[in-house]
């Protein structure tokens, strides 16, 4: 694992997930989040939304939302470039709501490698139809802090 970015930046996620690293919120908006595929620079989660992240009318609340693309962001930005990033320009278009324990599919990808920054979109789909729930754009900028020194953060 030593030399593999997609295998740390996964582990990185997991860490995340079981609340051992990041802080309380990540692992609040990234609940239930499921890898469906992962490789360098390109993944695919399934996610249904908690109820722990709703706004009062039962819908994903837009900051939780946002925490997901950040978090989905940097993650993939991880797998490919092997050290973690700090977002220099982040983007989020909202199309479409999502009721609480629906599913929905999201996909991240790099899109351009400019030296050290680095551009990742992020897009959330509703599973089923398709529909587009929000699109994030993220530029990276690299630093040279691991992973261990970024969680505490």
């Amino acid at each position: 694992m030593e030399g593999d970015p997609l295998k740390k930046s996964l582990a990185w996620l997991h860490g995340v997930l079981q609340g051992k690293i990041g802080h309380g919120i990540e692992t609040r908006v990234l609940q239930g989040l499921r890898v469906i595929h992962a490789e360098k620079g390109f993944m695919q989660f399934g996610f249904v939304v908690p109820n722990v992240v709703s706004d009062v009318d039962g819908n994903w609340h837009v900051g939780a939302l946002a925490s997901l693309l950040d978090l989905v962001g940097a993650i993939t930005t991880f797998s490919y470039a092997d050290c973690v990033s700090n977002v220099a320009d982040f983007n989020v278009s909202y199309y479409s709501t999502v009721k609480i324990q629906e599913h929905v599919e999201i996909e991240s990808r790099v899109m351009a490698d400019k030296g050290k920054l680095i551009h990742v979109v992020v897009q959330v789909r509703k599973k089923g139809n398709g529909e587009v729930i929000a699109v994030g754009n993220l530029w990276m900028s690299s630093n040279k802090l691991t992973i261990a020194q970024m969680s505490n953060l």
